[in-house]
């Protein structure tokens, strides 16, 4: 029987890059059905969590995904552009944001298309693992929706045409992750039940392997 799950992911989380190819190899090894649903990153969605507190926030966020994918063998770089505008001097959110309301409405569509997940992975390994700079611009994300098997120019068009249908799926993503009792990325839910981090998906597995999780 395949067994079904829920990835709570952001395109401006280093932690979801870091989850996102070894939850497509999960996927793609066992019997498993991995539903991407995209949120927006917590700089957009609620700032005051991260971003006008402790001030080592941020500093300690860098630092611990820069070493986790470290140890993981994982190429990393905080990407160029970051794909939210925030002056990381003064934390400040600016009100323009063009490159993450794309990136959530594109991981939304391609859903919707069933290759969430597939499309999270190269979108993300091309912002975060430091091959290019400007990810955003030629036709950079036209190749990362082609490996995950993807019509980009398709894609393009719907975030254009259905903007407002996609943004209010990104936001009962939002609710169903909060009401599965967490707020962060990543997070994978199985049967109820919130897995944190990219440091969980050992754990997650485990609990599904309980719940019969086989090869394909």
């Amino acid at each position: 029987m395949t067994l079904t799950a829920d990835l709570f992911f952001s395109f401006r989380s280093p932690y979801s890059y870091l989850a996102a190819a070894r939850y497509r190899a999960m996927a793609e090894e066992y019997d498993l059905d991995i539903t991407l649903r995209t949120v927006w990153p917590i700089a957009i969605r609620d700032p005051d969590i991260l971003f006008t507190g402790n001030p080592a926030a941020p500093r300690y966020i860098l630092m611990d995904s820069m070493r986790a994918a470290e140890m993981l063998g994982i190429p990393f770089r905080w990407p160029r552009p970051d794909p939210v505008v925030q002056d990381l001097a003064t934390r400040e959110i600016a009100s323009d944001q063009p490159y993450i309301y794309r990136l959530g409405r594109l991981g939304q569509a391609a859903t919707r298309r069933g290759k969430g997940l597939a499309f999270a992975e190269e979108a993300s390994k091309l912002i975060f693992s430091g091959a290019v700079d400007n990810w955003h611009e030629g036709d950079h994300l036209a190749g990362a929706a082609q490996r995950a098997g993807l019509d980009f120019a398709e894609l393009e068009a719907e975030v254009a045409d259905d903007a407002q249908a996609l943004d209010a799926e990104i936001g009962a993503n939002q609710d169903a992750l909060e009401q599965a009792g967490h707020w962060g990325v990543p997070t994978l839910v199985f049967e109820g039940e919130p897995f944190f981090g990219q440091d969980r998906i050992e754990m997650a597995q485990w609990r599904m392997e309980q719940k019969g999780l086989t090869k394909r």
